[in-house]
């Protein structure tokens, strides 16, 4: 089972390293290629194609079995990467970010749902806390290998480091896991994921676009929210009817499902936004390198560290759970209202406190919301439970990462356009002014003008998460607290309203079939 784990902890590496190394070298990259319009599109095309893909590796994985859906996810997010490193325009970026995308749904379900394969309930919790663990090393080291690599060796580098990671992942994976063969009759909802792609892509196109590239009345965004409402609506319905739906409606009949889900859309808007923003202001305000700006971050991601930890060993040996999403939501959001506080002035130690704050806040979240949730249905379900869940956490970065960024960027163009004028408006235009070195360059009263406009815009930003976070909280306080199954769970843990949750007890034969 160690060598099964280890496996699997390699292969959420490879997932969770891309964005955090992607973060601190974001700014050289549209530096290079231009264009700090396309900021928030480098990551957009990721997560929204992660999130398009993400229900259809789940229900693959369930209807024919997960190891080789898993290792197919693999290869594609390696030739993601190697295409993104040789992308020499910043349209080619966002479309080989996108394939690298559609690799990446299948990592982080694969390896959730495998883990729900083999392990109870009750030992998830610190199974999936060492995930988390690994998680929060993949954002520490994330940053610090994304800065050096840009600062020493370039920013294609930045991709180029998947691949021998990846080739790893695929030799343990192969040798190692092995899991039962599945084969289902009934053909996968090729209409139902279609429709729903449809209407994750238009609605993220609204916050992507709406009050930058259109105005929010404008004909453009009015047909994008038609298009997404109707597409999300003709999924519904297509999933009442479907044989094997992409994503059963029933599943959501569990309360604590449906409210994990809410708070796991809320930690992906939250975490991802945070990861993106702070680095821009820590080389923007504070002078930092790509290098440092990712130094900087290890409070955050070393509470997150600690607190995910915690959170899983003390859920394992109580078999409780639910003061931690309440405790979580709150330092969430007392953490980015503190961030929000920042400007020109606050002091490396200081903003490094507020960091921790809200890593604690989303350690104590981040892999509760998928243990509940899986909890929550019953083993068939498993896969489908695991990317639904992925899903609301992909779509809350996605939504996270455009509308922060939307507000973000139309508050660093007002304070310019007040502070510079005409010549506010020129540096804005060159994305290049991201890169502290450049913006050295700067007479000093556009510099100071660029540094006021960044931190009114991270202020924006992080006051918008600290008000999206209260609704986690108003969330987890009604959860309901269902005791997690042991290895030997008995029918009297069944959730009601939920899924047979008892029926995870099921597992336990499967991990001796399996290792």
């Amino acid at each position: 089972m160690r060598v099964v784990l280890f496996a699997l902890m390699i292969a959420m590496m490879l997932a969770m390293l891309d964005n955090m190394i992607i973060g601190t070298a974001m700014p050289t990259i549209v530096g290079d290629l231009g264009g700090l319009e396309h900021l928030s599109w480098v990551v957009t095309a990721y997560t929204l194609a992660t999130a398009a893909s993400t229900p259809i590796w789940g229900k693959l994985g369930d209807m024919y079995g997960r190891k080789g859906v898993f290792m197919t996810s693999i290869v594609l997010f390696l030739i993601g990467s190697a295409l993104s490193g040789m992308a020499q325009d910043m349209g080619q970026l966002i479309g080989f970010r996108a394939i690298q995308g559609l690799g990446a749904g299948g990592l982080m379900v694969g390896v959730m749902a495998i883990i729900g394969d083999l392990i109870p309930p009750r030992e998830r919790g610190k199974y999936q806390g060492m995930m988390a663990g690994v998680m929060a090393l993949a954002m520490i080291g994330g940053p610090l290998v994304g800065g050096t690599i840009t600062d020493h060796w370039g920013w294609r580098w930045s991709f180029y480091i998947n691949l021998p990671l990846g080739v790893v992942a695929l030799i343990a994976v192969s040798a190692v896991l092995h899991l039962p063969k599945k084969r289902v009759e009934a053909r996968i909802d090729y209409l139902g994921a279609a429709l729903l792609t449809v209407g994750i892509t238009s609605i993220v196109l609204v916050t992507t676009w709406g009050g930058t590239e259109y105005a929010w009345g404008s004909a453009m965004i009015m047909e994008l929210v038609a298009i997404g409402v109707a597409a999300l609506v003709g999924f519904l319905f297509v999933q009442t009817k479907a044989a094997a739906p992409v994503m059963p409606l029933h599943i959501f009949r569990s309360r604590n499902f449906t409210l994990m889900s809410v708070v796991g859309f809320i930690t992906g808007f939250v975490m991802f936004g945070a990861v993106l923003f702070l680095p821009l202001y820590q080389q923007s305000v504070q002078g930092a390198s790509a290098t440092n700006s990712g130094l900087l971050l290890l409070p955050m991601l070393g509470a997150m560290l600690v607190t995910s930890m915690v959170a899983g060993r003390v859920t394992t040996s109580t078999g409780r759970y639910k003061a931690f999403p309440i405790v979580g939501s709150v330092l969430m959001a007392v953490g980015l209202y503190l961030l929000s506080l920042m400007d020109t002035d606050t002091s490396r130690l200081t903003s490094g406190v507020y960091m921790a704050v809200v890593g604690a806040g989303m350690g104590c979240l981040m892999q509760i919301t998928m243990l509940v949730s899986q909890n929550s249905v019953e083993m068939k379900d498993m896969g489908v439970a695991s990317s639904s869940s992925t899903l609301f956490r992909t779509l809350g970065s996605s939504f996270g990462v455009a509308i922060m960024g939307a507000l973000f960027n139309n508050r660093v163009q007002d304070v310019m356009s007040e502070r510079a004028g005409a010549l506010g408006s020129k540096v804005t235009e060159q994305s290049a002014q991201l890169d502290a070195a450049s913006l050295a360059k700067l007479p000093v009263a556009a510099r100071e003008a660029y540094q006021h406009a960044v931190a009114a815009g991270t202020h924006s930003a992080f006051l918008l998460g600290a008000v999206v976070a209260v609704v986690a909280l108003i969330g987890a306080v009604f959860v309901k607290e269902v005791p997690l199954r042991g290895a030997s769970g008995g029918p009297g843990d069944q959730e009601p309203g939920g899924g047979a949750a008892g029926d995870a007890a099921g597992a336990k034969p499967t991990v001796a079939e399996a290792v």
